[in-house]
This record gives structure tokens, C-alpha cells and sequence, in this order.
């Protein structure tokens, strides 16, 4: 997987996230995998939304989230770290402060919407590359005029 138990070590105490979860595994492996999924739903382009044929980077996101160990993108894996906490923290308020883990994660959700948006580029991110299949007969941009007015009916 893209994020182990271990990984979580980074946002969240151990002795904090055995509270939340009463040693159950289950539940972090659950978190995890919501918050890789909610990651993976801004980086990847909607394919049948114009806006991502404007010349944005389009990111190789099964590459990004197969990567493993030192592999890894280290701030996307901080930012899904974060996200799991908050997946993993709304089942209790469990020696944390509430505020501080709803502000990680709202900071970590505009980051993701950035980089959705093209603000933020990660050049250093595996990308698709633009063919037929990414590009489509789609045009990002429409041009003409209206047809011409005639009081003649």
C-alpha cells in the first residue's frame, strides 16, 4: 500500500490512534484507504470535463500510488497521512485537539484542489502523456460568432 500504520506515525501518536481505533486494525486500514481514494479523486482528470484539456498537467496517478518505501512522493504522502488521520479521528475526540486535526485536513484538501486546478504544478510527479486517448476530438477553447441579427423574419 501507498501508507502503512507506520506512516501515520508522522500526524498522529500511536498510543492516541490505539484510542481512537481500541487496537482494531480494521479501522486504520479503512481510513487509509479513504483517504488514498479521496487523494487519488483530485489528481485524476475528469475525462469528460473540458477543463482539463487546457494544457495542465496530467498526472500518472496509478504510478504515484503504486509507488512504495522511498519511492514515494513525500509530500503527497504527508498530505494522504493527514488525510487518513481525519478519516481515522472522526470516530472519536480522543486526546487531540478536534480544531487542529480539521484545519490539517481542510489545508490538505486545498492543497489537493490546487494541484486539480493547475495552480500547483508537481513536475516531479509521474504524468500521462498526451495522445489520442488523453487529448480526444475535444477542444479546450470554442471560438466563433453568433449568427448574424435580421429583423426580417
Amino acid at each position: 500500500m501507498f501508507i502503512t500504520k507506520e506512516d501515520l506515525g508522522n500526524v498522529i501518536y500511536d498510543y492516541q490512534l490505539d484510542q481512537i481505533t481500541e487496537g482494531n486494525d480494521d479501522i486504520v486500514s479503512q481510513g487509509i484507504a479513504a483517504a488514498i481514494e479521496e487523494a487519488k479523486s483530485y489528481l485524476t482528470p475528469n475525462s469528460e470535463d473540458k477543463k482539463w484539456l487546457d494544457g495542465r498537467l496530467l498526472y500518472d496517478v496509478e504510478a504515484i500510488f503504486g509507488a512504495t518505501a522511498l519511492d514515494r512522493n513525500s509530500l503527497i504522502l504527508q498530505h494522504c497521512c493527514t488525510l487518513a488521520k481525519w478519516h481515522i479521528a472522526e470516530l472519536c475526540n480522543a486526546d487531540f485537539i478536534y480544531e487542529k486535526a480539521k484545519e490539517r485536513y481542510d489545508r490538505a484538501v486545498a492543497w489537493f484542489t490546487k494541484i486539480a486546478n493547475g495552480t500547483i504544478n508537481l513536475s516531479s510527479l509521474p504524468q500521462l502523456v498526451r495522445n489520442e486517448d488523453t487529448v480526444g476530438d475535444k477542444q479546450p477553447f470554442e471560438f466563433g460568432s453568433r449568427a448574424k441579427f435580421n429583423h426580417d423574419y
